[in-house]
């Protein structure tokens, strides 16, 4: 029985290696256990195992999970990666450390808004379908530079780059080009703003590739949880 410590350790090793080939620091990249599957008790032991950084689907498994928080206050950070109502809005201002899935206007408004009632200023980032995936949110890779036109002013919210979810492959070297594309439209697109450089991309079957292509923050579940 493979515990959940061995599995984070190897997922850090593996994120290490991947980061090494490209010629990246390890410290460029953050990893995000996702936890839509486990429990609070599961959270807690990977916090105690070294991960800080939590990502949930749903803003009620959020609560559930992380309202109280299972560890000590501001001692890791919960990022909601799943796509977000804007009825929800308000709840996951008031949770979130880093919103990855903002998809409209419409939603980037009302964040704002509940950001500026709450008095915190929110990071988020621009959720991408670059594969065209009917079953995925998202904007096309085309939408991108006029609804950063239309958001980069809004106040309370910190814009920090883009996000996407690639289609599966049994073979994670097919998602490489859905990787790149991301990061070439990342840097095609730059606001010009400071914090204009995370790029959220790759999970279990696909991470490494994803930190081959530059990004920042994978978002791994099963290799950890499972």
């Amino acid at each position: 029985m493979i515990t959940l410590a061995e599995k984070l350790a190897e997922v850090n090793y593996r994120i290490a290696q991947a980061a090494r080939r490209s010629g990246r620091d390890r410290d460029e990249i953050t990893l995000i256990g996702v936890t839509k599957t486990v429990g609070r008790e599961a959270v807690a032991e990977a916090f105690r195992e070294g991960l800080r950084d939590f990502g949930e689907n749903r803003v009620p498994d959020a609560e559930a999970k992380f309202n109280p928080l299972p560890y000590p206050e501001n001692a890791a950070r919960l990022h909601l990666i799943g796509h977000l109502q804007t009825n929800k809005a308000k709840r996951a201002v008031a949770l979130a450390d880093l919103v990855h899935s903002v998809d409209s206007v419409r939603l980037a408004q009302v964040l704002s808004r509940h950001a500026a009632e709450l008095g915190k200023t929110l990071p988020v980032l621009l959720e991408v379908n670059v594969a065209g995936e009917e079953s995925k949110h998202g904007l096309s890779p085309a939408e991108v530079p006029g609804v950063l036109a239309e958001v980069i002013g809004l106040p309370n919210l910190e814009w920090r780059g883009l996000m996407t979810v690639a289609p599966y492959f049994e073979d994670p070297a097919h998602t490489r080009p859905v990787f790149a594309a991301l990061r070439e439209l990342l840097e095609r697109h730059h606001p010009g703003l400071p914090a204009w450089r995370d790029l959220s991309m790759g999970m279990t079957n696909d991470f490494e590739i994803a930190i081959e292509e530059g990004a920042t923050l994978v978002r791994v579940g099963r290799a950890i949880f499972s």
